[in-house]
């Protein structure tokens, strides 16, 4: 396994189809680390675009209360409109059910024909991935980067070299949890995440006590019919 630090290692002459970075996620809600770190791969990599996939629901979380797919996803909008260089997909939004890696994965191959992907996460899910659903495919669909702070030591075990690389990033100590927290305790969020976010955040009333516990709410009418939400009344247009 291969860790990249020249941000003009894969740019130039081999940038001969377009190079699309996936970084699917929770984003509950989005940060600046993973912002620095979609940044990060997208120089490194050469990356013509970088495409924010936010999950409706992950496996790995099924048993934790996460915030209306609306909501996450317009915070993802938010927070990547000023790089041109991001954009955000509602693939798994619209799919409607649990999130798998492989579904985002052949849903963009679909969409994205003729080109090549990088499928960006942690260090510490890429550990864990040959526990992922159709493992075996997922290589052959992607490129995959575990994104990992400057002089952690990872263990590639038994995955395979040359479809996957670990890229440095700047150690944030930033985490969604941690977020989500502060705003339930009142402790301000500037700075930790983009300043539309905190807005946003702020507006709708995110993240206190129970009010946005339901994982399921896919649609406006949903959130709605959940009584989370007056979102016909209050939602941005």
């Amino acid at each position: 396994m291969e860790t990249r630090h020249d941000a003009g290692l894969w740019s130039g002459s081999r940038h001969r189809v377009r190079r699309i970075g996936v970084m699917g996620g929770t984003f509950d809600p989005i940060h600046h680390g993973h912002l620095v770190a979609a940044s990060e791969v997208q120089a490194v990599f050469g990356l013509d675009e970088v495409i924010f996939v936010p999950t409706f629901m992950q496996p790995f979380k099924l048993g934790r209360a996460v915030t209306p797919a609306e909501h996450r996803y317009l915070m993802v909008v938010i927070a990547t409109a000023s790089n041109p260089k991001f954009s955000v997909s509602r693939v798994d939004i619209e799919r409607g059910t649990t999130t798998y890696t492989i579904d985002t994965l052949r849903d963009l191959h679909g969409i994205y024909q003729n080109s090549e992907l990088f499928f960006i996460t942690g260090a510490d899910a890429i550990a864990d991935i040959m526990k992922w659903k159709d493992v075996d495919k997922l290589f052959e669909l992607a490129h995959f980067v575990g994104v990992t702070r400057p002089g952690v030591v990872f263990d590639s075990g038994s995955l395979p070299a040359q479809r996957v690389s670990l890229v440095e990033v700047p150690a944030m100590a930033i985490s969604s949890t941690d977020c989500r927290s502060r705003v339930k305790s009142h402790q301000p969020v500037w700075y930790l995440v983009p300043d539309g976010v905190v807005q946003y955040i702020a507006k709708y009333g995110l993240y206190q006590d129970s009010d946005f516990l339901v994982s399921s709410a896919k649609t406006a009418e949903d959130c709605e019919n959940a009584g989370i939400l007056k979102f016909r009344e209050e939602a941005p247009k």
